[in-house]
């Protein structure tokens, strides 16, 4: 291709439109989903330290699941058709405020800080995790329709107390003790390419596992993101093309 041409294709490549600012006053419709489905267990993970970043996230000032009205309701619809069978659902994140995803990013490019790197991404250079499309500067979390979760069996066993010494995230289930979900081949936020919901690297059961979770979401209208098993968006969400800024508090 000569120089004219790829600047002619250059020009010619879609460009997406600008985000709108986001909002910093909640909706009306936000809900805590502990007022809708007090069943489901909640483990905000970006409220304490164990997590990628290492500290409590920005914007998470209280460990509350919140969502739209229709992602809450959804969830309970979910949690509904689960109980039954002994299972029931375990958040770990809802709504997330873009100052959050802001901090993601942040820390993201200080490329000298991987206290957790052998735990939630052992695999992946911190370097490469914009590339690889672990971290963005912009997350549906922001929307309040988002959820990520986990199935538990009920009622939920017990957890141990979190240890300094952690294996990686694709370690196997029994060597975390500090999780009580059904075995789901990784953990949540593990970034390698065996958190996709459909990959053949992790056993069995774990794959029926993730099978299950998707098709009980899926039932009530929610949607997931392939390369986390974890993720699900709500098809009918209520705020497609907006973004919140608003701190999770009490």
């Amino acid at each position: 291709m000569t120089i004219r041409s790829l600047l002619f294709a250059l020009l010619l490549w879609p460009v997406s439109p600008a985000l709108a600012e986001p909002i910093a006053v909640p909706p009306a419709d936000f809900v805590d989903l502990a007022l809708l489905a007090p069943t489901i267990a909640v483990e905000m993970r970006y409220f304490g330290e164990f997590n990628f970043v290492g500290r409590p996230v920005r914007g998470y000032d209280a460990p509350r699941c919140l969502l739209t009205q229709p992602a809450a309701t959804a969830l309970a619809q979910v949690q509904a058709r689960l109980e039954p069978f002994g299972l029931g659902l375990k958040v770990f994140d809802c709504y997330r405020p873009q100052r959050a995803v802001d901090h993601f990013v942040e820390w993201a490019q200080d490329l000298d800080d991987t206290r957790y790197q052998a735990v939630f991404y052992p695999t992946v250079p911190k370097a490469l995790l914009f590339q690889e499309g672990y971290i963005a500067d912009h997350s549906s979390h922001s929307r309040g329709s988002t959820v990520d979760l986990t199935l538990i069996p009920l009622p939920p066993p017990s957890q141990s107390a979190l240890a300094e010494q952690r294996p990686p995230c694709t370690a196997a289930a029994s060597s975390r003790p500090w999780e009580n979900g059904l075995d789901m081949g990784t953990a949540f936020d593990c970034f390698d390419p065996r958190s996709w919901t459909a990959s053949l690297a992790v056993a069995p059961q774990a794959r029926a596992n993730r099978l299950l979770l998707k098709q009980v979401m899926e039932a009530e209208g929610f949607i997931n993101y392939p390369n986390e098993w974890w993720h699900f968006t709500l098809a009918a969400e209520p705020f497609p093309e907006q973004r919140f800024d608003f701190p999770v508090s009490r």
